[in-house]
């Protein structure tokens, strides 16, 4: 029982109540001995006036008042004399004297305590100033075991009451914790486990009700993880669909372009010059696509390969991009150039590359169509003494807010209607296989621009 949180909360209630309670019990019972002291005090000055009045009394009277007063011996001390007014005859020895005129609170808890445990009948002196009689003080001696009796049944109706009020005020505490903090927590748990056995369920999700500000801020936290935890998971569902949907096509594709491969050898015997020149380009498209097919099955199985890196001219591959980007283009109003050193050589998969590259420039020259305005897309490189560095920019009308929110995420972050967003998720991935980065440098309606960096170090090779 202990082990759950209101079990716990049920005993902390109770070890610091019964704490409360022996503070309250030591204070109202010294309190309540001082009142004792001070009562006996009155009642032996009423004592002591009726004899002073009458002047004298018989033995019997004076043993009435004194055990009326509950005391054993009074007497008064004026100008330093002591005179004794009433007596009980009997010689005891006097253990201690309390001084009740300016009582010391510490000093009360502490002889209340050592009365309540001593167990002898002592005789004790008690002095005080009496009532309305300036500059007389009042001495009285009486026993202890009359007093510690009176201080232990005092004592036991204070626990009775205090406990009456403790199990009410601890039984209602419970309640309440159950009530507002265990069972709101109970139903986070049980809402948790539910979405667990099956997360893709959106009617799982749980909905926010608790009133305590802590445990809702805990709901709604929880509703927006497991929220976009089910979107991903979606997402993550219909890529493997697509995966699979893609290598089913990929594999057919593959055995087209082999048959197209074979058709562009025969055309390379072709006399006209044209047809000459577009054969290496139509040959190498081809076998970059067959490649592309088989690289696309190898990824529905597990993902990129790992790039085969070599020493290869980055100029070359970026004239490769350009050239046939340009074949694509049919209106001529966007100009494709470069600003890349000839002697730059780059440490890279040379297939991986011109994926990204034409990934880029692709999504460019297709942000600049969408204006209908003309345009330029631009590839630049420079290398410092760390690593290669690969600009792609253009001067389109800029990224949507959304692709730039979801700018590498599959199905998220594309720039134009219709589009996926896989090129830019494969090329970071490509990037991060060479052990660079893909970041966006700055997208606005100046343009876009894209940067890439390549490490030159060779520890991650």
């Amino acid at each position: 029982m202990f082990s759950s949180l209101s079990g716990r909360f049920l005993a902390l209630t109770i070890i610091f109540v019964i704490l409360a309670e022996i503070i309250i019990l030591v204070l109202l019972v010294s309190r309540f001995r001082e009142d004792y002291l001070h009562d006996r005090l009155e009642r032996a000055q009423i004592a002591s006036l009726a004899l002073l009045s009458e002047g004298t009394f018989s033995d019997d009277l004076e043993t009435e008042l004194l055990e009326n007063a509950e005391v054993t011996n009074i007497a008064f001390l004026r100008n330093e004399l002591r005179q004794v007014i009433l007596s009980s005859g009997e010689l005891q020895p006097i253990a201690k004297t309390f001084d009740m005129r300016d009582p010391n609170p510490i000093l009360l808890i502490r002889d209340a305590a050592l009365q309540v445990f001593s167990t002898e009948n002592e005789v004790v002196r008690v002095i005080g100033a009496p009532v309305r009689r300036a500059g007389i003080l009042i001495e009285l001696t009486l026993k202890t075991g009359p007093l510690r009796q009176a201080m232990i049944e005092h004592g036991g109706r204070i626990l009775i009451v205090s406990a009456i009020i403790s199990i009410s005020t601890a039984i209602l505490l419970f309640a309440a914790v159950r009530l507002l903090m265990v069972k709101p927590i109970r139903n986070l748990i049980r809402a948790m486990k539910l979405y667990s056995t099956s997360p893709e369920d959106s009617r799982r999700i749980i909905q926010p009700r608790a009133k305590v500000t802590e445990l809702r801020e805990a709901e709604d936290t929880l509703n927006q993880l497991q929220t976009e935890l089910t979107r991903s998971l979606r997402q993550k569902e219909r890529l493997a669909q697509l995966g699979e949907a893609v290598a089913k096509i990929s594999h057919d594709l593959r055995n087209i372009l082999t048959s197209a491969q074979l058709f562009a050898d025969r055309i390379e015997s072709s006399k006209d010059p044209m047809v000459r020149r577009f054969v290496p380009k139509i040959e190498n498209s081809i076998r970059r696509a067959v490649s592309l097919c088989e690289s696309t099955l190898a990824f529905g199985r597990a993902e990129e390969p790992p790039p085969t890196l070599s020493l290869i001219p980055l100029k070359e591959i970026v004239v490769d991009v350009l050239d046939s980007e340009q074949l694509a283009e049919t209106n001529n109003s966007i100009s494709l150039v470069e600003d890349v050193p000839t002697q730059l050589v780059l440490r890279v998969d040379q297939e991986q590359l011109f994926r990204v590259l034409s990934n880029l420039v692709r999504n460019a020259r297709q942000a600049i169509d969408s204006t209908e305005a003309p345009g330029a897309v631009k590839i630049s490189a420079w290398d410092d003494r760390d690593a290669w560095w690969i600009e792609v920019s253009d001067s389109g009308p800029g990224l949507p807010a959304r692709a730039r929110e979801h700018l590498f995420s599959p199905f998220q972050g594309s720039a134009h209607q219709g589009g996926t967003g896989l090129g830019l998720a494969i090329s970071q991935e490509l990037i991060r296989g060479h052990g660079g980065t893909l970041s966006l440098r700055h997208s606005g309606s100046e343009g876009t621009a894209f940067l890439i960096q390549l490490p030159k170090g060779d520890a991650t090779i």
